[in-house]
């Protein structure tokens, strides 16, 4: 058999052993639970896993800025959305393009999520997505409202979370198609997350390309996009993209795109998910009744 033909054959064989649907608990599993989890590295959800943390019942626009107030946190700004995402410029050419980076009033940056997100407030999008640690340094203020930790998790890695980060955005902010190194434990808090997600053995069929790292500056050639502009890196790098986006109805473009299944599921407030490490995963989010979307993730 080819290379190609082996790799068909692992695909299918995967597929054939493997559910394509997620798991749901009705409760925390335990430590020994969850390494079976791991050890298979297979997604799960807990349902309401969250629901009694006082996050989950105090995050509201009026205790968000009581508590942080004018604190100046780190934004992400693009002009629709697509923070860490391929952009074609010219008709043909893909970057790889970050947002925006900039320091803002937390009230100020939660008033424009929200009413640029209910049609109230034309301009760029901004989502509050530093992926560094931040609930338990520039977001510190909230670490209060959410566990030190996930006990089950803890226990079975013998490690406490080497980071606790906070999400803030509105639906018009999507997370493209992307891989993390780390066990991932999420917890929705506001509104819901829509997560289309692959297995690692997926990795034939995601039609990865290195593509010219760009990040957006503000400039005055790019007046349609709020004065936006993608301007690639110097000294010019590239970064490895998975460039098939699972949102088409298409299948990926390769030979492999077959052979390969997705698993979506949908977080709503109060729900936990299991992401395990280099699970590939596109997610887009729904705002809660206040205009906002808000979760937090440990890693």
């Amino acid at each position: 058999m080819t290379l190609e033909e082996n790799l068909i054959s692992f695909l299918d064989n995967y597929n054939s052993l493997n559910a394509a649907c997620v798991d749901e608990l009705d409760e925390d599993p335990s430590p020994l639970e969850f390494m079976r989890y791991v050890a298979v590295n297979r997604p799960f959800v807990i349902r309401k896993g969250a629901k009694h943390w006082d996050a989950t019942e105090k995050w509201n626009t009026n205790y968000l800025e009581a508590v942080m107030g004018d604190t100046n946190v780190q934004v992400a700004t693009t002009p629709l959305g697509n923070a860490d995402a391929i952009l074609t410029i010219n008709g043909s050419e893909d970057l790889f393009v970050e947002p925006l980076e900039k320091q803002e009033p937390f009230f100020e940056v939660l008033q424009h999520i929200v009413k640029n997100g209910r049609g109230e407030l034309p301009g760029p999008v901004k989502y509050l997505q530093t992926q560094n640690d931040n609930l338990r340094e520039e977001y510190a203020p909230l670490f209060d409202d959410v566990p030190d930790s996930i006990p089950f998790a803890r226990i079975a890695l013998q490690k406490e979370p080497d980071a606790v980060n906070f999400w803030l955005g509105n639906q018009k902010s999507v997370t493209a198609l992307h891989k993390d190194n780390y066990q991932n434990i999420y917890a929705q808090i506001r509104g819901k997350k829509h997560f289309i997600m692959l297995p690692p053995v997926s990795a034939p069929a995601m039609d990865e390309k290195e593509l010219p790292l760009a990040r957006y500056e503000q400039g005055e050639g790019a007046k349609d996009d709020f004065g936006l502009e993608a301007v690639v890196v110097q000294p010019e790098e590239t970064v490895p993209v998975p460039t098939w986006d699972p949102l088409t109805d298409q299948l990926p473009p390769n030979v492999f795109g077959k052979h390969v299944k997705s698993l979506r599921v949908t977080l709503s407030e109060g729900d936990m998910m299991y992401l395990p490490a280099m699970w590939y995963h596109h997610v887009r989010q729904s705002a809660g009744e206040e205009g906002f979307n808000c979760s937090v993730n440990y890693w």
